[in-house]
This record gives C-alpha cells, sequence and structure tokens, in this order.
C-alpha cells in the first residue's frame, strides 16, 4: 500500500484496501498466536492509532510472544529491553559520552530508539527507570542533557508486566498507565488452540520465521488514513460523554482524563477503517471504550471491597449515555 494508493479520491476503495492490509497483519500473527484474535486485532489497533500497548497476565500467556509477532510482521526496527530492579534510565534513553578525539560529548541512543519497542516485564524496573518512558510515550522524543532526540516514526511501546500482587513487581504509576493507549489480558488459550500449539511443536511456525507483511511506509500511511476517516459531529458529543461521566461515578475516585477521549478517538477511526468503512459508527466506540479507558480509572476503597471492577464501571457509563441515533450520525 503505498503513499499514491492512499492519495485517489475513492475513500471506499482506500478503506478497503486498509482493510485487506490489516486482515494480513492479523493473520500473520495469528499463526503464531492463535485463538487470540481479538487481542491480536487489538494490538495492531493500537500500532495503527500510534499508541502503546499494555499487556498484564500471569507467566506463560503468550505476552512477549504477541508483542514480538507484531514487531516480526512489519519491516520495521523493533528492540526488546527486559526490565529489571537494576535497569538504569540511560539504560532505555541512551547516555552521552565524552569522544577525546572531538573533545565533544556524543549522544548514544539507547534501545529506546526503534518503531517497536518491546518493554518485557516493565514492573519489574524501578519506578525510576519506569519513568524514563514517560516523555517518549506522550512526545515522541527523549531529551538526554537539555538536547531533544526524536524517536522515528511510527513509534509503538509494547509493554508486558505481570500482576501487581507478584513477588518483585512495582506497580505502573497513573501517569504512566495513562499513557497506554489500551491495557489488554491475554488470558488462557483455549483447548483447542491449546492442542494446537503442542501439535505445531517443533516444526510450528516459529516467530523468527515470520514473513514481513507491511513495510515501514505502509504503516506510515495507514496511521494517516486511519486520521482522516469522518467522524460525524454527535460522535465526538458521545465520546466525551462517555468519559465525563466516569468523573462523575460514585465508585470512581479518579475518571479518566481527557487523553482517554482522544486516544478513544483515534483508535475507534483505525477500527472503522479495518472494518472497510470510510467512517465511523456508534459501534466503534462502544467496543472500544472498555479497552481504553477501564486502565485509567481509580476506584474508591469501597468499590473495590464490594468487588467492583473498573469494566463493570465503563460498561454503566456505555449504558448511562444515549448513543446517537443513525440520522444524526
Amino acid at each position: 500500500m503505498t503513499a499514491e494508493v492512499y492519495g485517489a479520491p475513492d475513500a471506499e476503495a482506500l478503506a478497503g484496501r486498509f482493510a485487506r492490509l490489516f486482515g494480513a497483519l492479523v493473520g500473520n500473527i495469528e499463526r503464531v498466536i492463535r485463538g487470540k484474535r481479538e487481542n491480536v486485532e487489538l494490538a495492531m489497533l493500537c500500532l495503527l492509532s500510534e499508541g502503546h500497548l499494555l499487556l498484564e497476565d500471569v507467566p506463560g500467556t503468550g505476552k512477549t510472544t504477541l508483542a514480538r509477532t507484531v514487531a516480526a510482521s512489519v519491516d520495521a526496527q523493533w528492540t526488546r529491553i527486559q526490565f529489571t530492579p537494576d535497569l538504569l534510565p540511560s539504560d532505555v534513553t541512551g547516555v552521552s559520552i565524552f569522544n577525546q578525539a572531538t573533545s565533544k560529548f556524543e549522544f548514544h541512543p539507547g534501545p529506546i530508539f526503534a518503531n517497536i519497542v518491546v518493554a518485557d516485564e516493565i514492573n519489574r524496573g524501578s519506578p525510576k527507570t519506569q519513568s524514563a518512558l514517560l516523555e517518549v510515550m506522550e512526545e515522541r522524543r527523549v531529551t538526554v542533557d537539555g538536547r531533544p532526540q526524536p524517536v522515528p516514526r511510527p513509534f509503538m511501546v509494547i509493554a508486558t508486566q505481570n500482576p501487581v500482587d507478584m513477588d518483585g513487581t512495582y506497580p505502573l504509576p497513573e501517569a504512566q498507565l495513562d499513557r497506554f493507549l489500551m491495557k489488554i489480558s491475554m488470558g488462557y488459550p483455549d483447548h483447542g488452540s491449546e492442542v494446537a500449539v503442542l501439535a505445531g511443536m517443533p516444526t510450528g511456525p516459529m516467530v523468527d520465521q515470520l514473513s514481513k507483511v507491511a513495510g515501514r511506509e505502509d504503516i506510515k500511511n495507514m496511521i494517516d488514513f486511519a486520521g482522516r476517516i469522518h467522524v460525524a459531529p454527535p460522535l465526538y458529543d458521545y465520546i466525551v460523554h462517555i468519559v465525563a461521566s466516569t468523573r462523575q461515578h460514585p465508585d470512581i475516585r479518579l475518571g479518566a482524563s481527557p487523553r482517554a477521549s482522544l486516544a478513544l478517538l483515534r483508535a475507534v477511526r483505525v477500527r472503522a477503517a479495518a472494518a472497510g468503512r470510510s467512517f465511523v459508527v456508534p459501534e466503534d466506540v462502544k467496543a472500544l471504550a472498555t479497552h481504553v479507558i477501564a486502565h485509567r480509572l481509580i476506584l474508591t476503597p469501597e468499590a473495590e471491597l464490594r468487588g467492583r471492577g473498573p469494566a463493570e464501571l465503563v460498561a454503566e457509563a456505555l449504558g448511562r449515555v444515549p448513543v446517537p441515533q443513525a440520522a444524526g450520525v
């Protein structure tokens, strides 16, 4: 898919090409990740929304494998950072080293300077090291010694983490959670998928054997096209009402920020294009609202004692906000 194709006037035809390439990417990843199509699609939605993805689950459920297969399916530079308690911020961002030959400090970029960065077990890193990602995840640049260093485009952080109640983990701060466009859980595969994984070993497709389905320019063009997907004015109002309702719920101590509204807007545009449409419908918003909003909420202690969860409260918000009618959209 080339830049010239995206310059054509037929929006529906372009959306169809977008959908076919999106489906090819998902299908390629599913050669390794069996029985998790929804999670695979959400990961690709994050990439094409220029967002970041947080994968949380117990060890052994395929979090890192999903991150690696996304990177392997795109012909772009990717790196992996294994977070440990002794990892330093400079190990992530890079460092300036004095060059005796030139008598000047030269910047040596760290592994964060890649198109897709796999941050493995991010919550095993210290809070100081976790904070090294705050600027780059939001502004797409790293400031070292007072000088901004931009990262390449596209840029995506795919972070994995174990549940925070496990030994040796540090909870991610609210400011960092807010920078992830989505947080999803892999979950255990169904019986048939797990049997297929066993039957395919060791001759089944491996991550390193996956073909490159899309190049860096393809991804850039898909991102640019998704940003032009039509959103009717009532849907802007619908998104803001859903996010704002989380700030008024008695069981929520801290609701979603305006960053959540922007993230949801980017995601629903990509979902519409992935479905072959050049316009967003309310079903796009309802399908992605929980994935985009839930991890940004902080519940009251009383709500947690009653066993309430963020996803349940987002569902309640969706139920309270009137859905725009077709005529208005």
